[in-house]
């Protein structure tokens, strides 16, 4: 069949409106699963779960449209509401939608984050007061070391500070998700550094955790006390609001674990405390029940503590 020079525009056009539109021409071949969740408060409340079958012509907006009520600004490029919950002020503070993919912020929007399938999604609507940035988390355990992060595996490497039972714990942790443990450091490696926080504190991308959640993404600080540079250098934990302002002295055998990410960099989790009691308690923390759906978490003597502190 012959066609017009004039039909044959026509039909090129349409293509190219539909493929701007992320219409595609089909579903496509389906690429596995991805898991959804969303929350609000920081993961406090969790409001949907769900394992969807992506495909090839997916993107992380297709897929939350697929599961949820929302609404869409920009051109329906960013998410403006969620099962009713609305960008906005609540009782004074700033709200919006967040989401990550395998733990770390995405760097792009939803409707142009391309699905592989294995992805670990998670929405979050959250006052953003204290900072609208937070790099990393730790509650989409067992990524990013599970299948890496933003469509690339990353090696995954171990670092400890002083050896013995929490590092054996969190690399027997990570193995038992099937996580290879790379020797050495590789170049781009995720890296999990184990440890008193005197000692972690000297790597530049964790020591951004001392410089406050705008620049860490972390609500949490050490205060160094009155026990001088001994083994634990006298640092006690303190639990950030939301606000990012300290809300709860957690004490000095309290263990923290937290990611956060530099530049764009891999993310580095960090697995610590004040004291070698505070590294066990934090080692204790690393499995997929106790950090899910949390954006970092402290633990003392089993208790645990979700960060940031809630403030109403």
């Amino acid at each position: 069949m012959i066609r017009s020079r004039g039909t044959a525009v026509a039909a090129a056009l349409l293509f190219a409106a539909l493929a701007a539109a992320g219409c595609g021409l089909g579903p496509g071949e389906e690429v596995g699963a991805v898991e959804l969740t969303v929350t609000r408060e920081f993961g406090s409340e969790q409001l949907l779960e769900s394992s969807v079958e992506a495909t090839e012509s997916d993107t992380v907006m297709r897929v939350l449209e697929a599961e949820a009520e929302i609404e869409t600004r920009y051109g329906g490029g960013f998410v403006k509401s969620i099962e009713g919950l609305a960008e906005g002020r609540r009782e004074g503070r700033p709200y919006d939608w967040f989401f990550f993919v395998d733990g770390v912020e995405s760097p792009i929007g939803a409707a142009d984050y391309d699905l592989r399938g294995g992805e670990r999604i998670w929405w979050d609507y959250r006052d953003w007061e204290g900072t609208n940035r937070v790099p990393a988390v730790v509650g989409s355990w067992p990524a990013p070391f599970v299948g890496g992060y933003e469509g690339r595996e990353r090696p995954v490497a171990i670092l400890c500070a002083g050896g013995g039972a929490p590092c054996e714990e969190v690399r027997e942790a990570l193995e038992a998700e099937g996580v290879e443990i790379a020797d050495g450091v590789p170049e781009r490696a995720i890296r999990v550094l184990v440890g008193p926080w005197a000692q972690v504190r000297t790597d530049p991308t964790a020591a951004l955790i001392e410089d406050g959640p705008e620049e860490s993404g972390v609500f949490a600080d050490f205060e160094q006390g009155s026990g001088g540079q001994g083994v634990g250098g006298g640092f006690r934990l303190v639990a950030l609001g939301t606000d990012g302002e300290p809300a709860r002295d957690l004490g000095p055998d309290t263990g923290l674990v937290a990611a956060t990410r530099r530049y764009q960099a891999p993310p580095v989790w960090v697995v610590t405390g004040g004291t070698p009691a505070a590294v066990q308690a934090a080692a204790e923390l690393v499995d997929g029940e106790r950090l899910r759906d949390h954006f970092a978490v402290a633990s003392d003597a089993g208790k645990e503590t979700p960060l940031p502190v809630l403030v109403r």
